[in-house]
């Protein structure tokens, strides 16, 4: 494997897991300074220097080793659009992405940044469509507790309401979505909002 392949791995890896320099050559059990050449493609681990890193980022050596960094545009296009089984099952919106996200982390450029924004949107668009029915029912039951008896003028509107809720989440979650995978194939920077950044790392 050539110098520049590793190194690019285990600084990536390194600033994933926010290690500093320092703090890796201490995990590992070696000198910052043998790091410092890694990382600077001046030689490469071998043997003991390499278990020693793979154990401080708490992965196999074969897992640094067979890394490359690979473009798949087709990829990360298929990333966004997994997100619209969020039509079938909300769930299935974080659960296919992050599927995708798992299999190639790390493997193909941009994968993780744009993952993290849908899984982040979904997340929260899913949170935001459950405390929209929540309000809904609230609402629907302070009405009934109020007048104390069942009004189905008021049980009507509310399920319009719901009805209303529901259409117009989706859609935006829809639109938001196709936007951003034209985007992706037009090799520009995904913009998923509102986004609760749930997952960082």
């Amino acid at each position: 494997m050539k110098n520049k392949e590793l190194a690019k791995r285990i600084k990536a890896l390194r600033n994933r897991k926010g290690f500093s320099q320092e703090e890796l050559s201490e995990k590992a059990g070696l000198s910052l300074r043998t790091i410092q050449r890694i990382e600077n493609e001046e030689t490469e681990p071998r043997g003991d220097s390499l278990k020693r890193i793979a154990a401080a980022f708490d992965v196999a050596t074969d897992e640094i080793l067979d890394w490359t960094v690979q473009e798949d545009k087709g990829l990360l296009v298929n990333l966004n659009l997994s997100a619209l089984s969020f039509i079938v099952f909300p769930i299935l919106g974080i659960l296919l992405p992050l599927v995708i996200w798992i299999s190639k982390k790390d493997k193909v450029r941009n994968v993780n940044n744009i993952a993290k924004d849908v899984l982040n949107f979904q997340i929260t668009w899913t949170m935001l469509l459950l405390i929209g029915y929540i309000g809904i029912a609230i609402s629907a039951g302070y009405k009934l507790k109020t007048t104390g008896y069942i009004d189905f003028g008021i049980v009507s509107s509310r399920i319009m309401m719901s009805h209303i809720f529901l259409v117009l989440m989706y859609l935006y979650n829809l639109v938001l979505i196709i936007i951003n995978t034209l985007r992706v194939n037009k090799e520009k920077e995904v913009m998923y909002f509102p986004k609760i950044k749930f997952i960082r790392s």
